[in-house]
């Protein structure tokens, strides 16, 4: 049997592959539209990434019983919302980053209104793929869409960003910083597992809430080694400018809790999404996997 980092470098890199080569597919498909917005569009979603939500999509679904392929569309899609998501974050009026992933932001490698219009059409572009996801029923289909509006919209990921740019240079409690980040980082990856699941037609409710617990704490976990990667990590290593958030006194879990204080943490977010998992049998290897690696990660 595979040692678990064998399990998961192997399964990470299938999953790489398989929505590298779909999202190139699709992109290269993307209709008659300004060839200088599909570059960017192209720019955004295949300069790297790691592809933890599409990740995280596919291991859910094999952890109802279902192939992980099965999962590939509705993967693509949470990757389209994070691509446009992050072109949005890096503008000016936002968090105003020139580096991303190791190269320049979109707005810098292109300029400022062909980044929003990228960002706008990546994210309409993830509905209409969800839409026409092949090998699912239109009932499945439809609870994929309502979980990824909900998670990508005010309610979600936007939301949280609005939480986050009215809170630089402000003294948040911990409960404030949590409520920020389950939006603004844990919806998404949420919504990624959750979607996931709904590949299986036959997915129980207790299955749901048990991968909806592990999935927000994962989420939490997520953005607590951002946090400490923005103050520990490497330019070179994580792509983006080391110090970016205290630069912007924005407030972070280092910063309310300390690095030993956030490092204790989030042992207690890990120990707590595994345990979400007691329920699943050795088909949620990947999942457990996959939460050792979010806390470990260097970049």
């Amino acid at each position: 049997m595979p040692t678990p980092n064998t399990r998961l470098v192997t399964f990470l890199e299938h999953c790489r592959s398989r929505i590298d080569t779909e999202l190139e597919c699709r992109l290269a498909m993307s209709g008659n539209s300004s060839e200088r917005l599909q570059q960017a569009m192209r720019y955004s979603v295949l300069g790297g990434g790691k592809r933890i939500r599409p990740a995280l999509c596919m291991a859910a679904a094999a952890a109802v019983g279902q192939s992980p392929g099965s999962a590939t569309v509705p993967a693509c899609t949470l990757e389209l919302i994070h691509a446009y998501s992050l072109i949005h974050d890096d503008l000016p009026a936002m968090d105003d980053d020139e580096l991303r992933r190791g190269r320049a932001t979109t707005h810098i490698a292109f300029d400022e209104a062909t980044a929003i219009l990228a960002g706008d059409a990546l994210q309409a572009m993830a509905f209409g793929w969800l839409a026409e996801a092949p090998g699912l029923d239109d009932q499945i289909r439809l609870a994929m869409i309502r979980e990824l509006a909900s998670a990508s919209g005010h309610l979600g990921m936007v939301g949280g960003q609005a939480i986050d740019l009215e809170s630089v240079g402000k003294s948040l409690t911990i409960d404030q910083l949590e409520t920020m980040h389950r939006h603004k980082t844990g919806a998404l990856i949420a919504a990624s597992v959750r979607i996931g699941a709904l590949t299986a037609p036959e997915v129980g409710e207790e299955q749901l809430a048990a991968l909806t617990i592990y999935s927000q704490t994962l989420g939490l976990a997520f953005q607590v080694q951002d946090d400490l990667l923005d103050i520990e990590g490497d330019t070179t290593v994580i792509g983006k400018p080391q110090g970016s958030d205290l630069a912007r006194s924005k407030p972070t879990y280092p910063s309310l809790l300390g690095t030993a204080g956030a490092r204790d943490y989030l042992s207690q977010l890990l120990d707590s999404a595994l345990s979400s998992l007691e329920g699943f049998g050795k088909e949620g290897d990947i999942l457990r996997d996959m939460a050792g690696y979010v806390v470990a990660r260097t970049h």
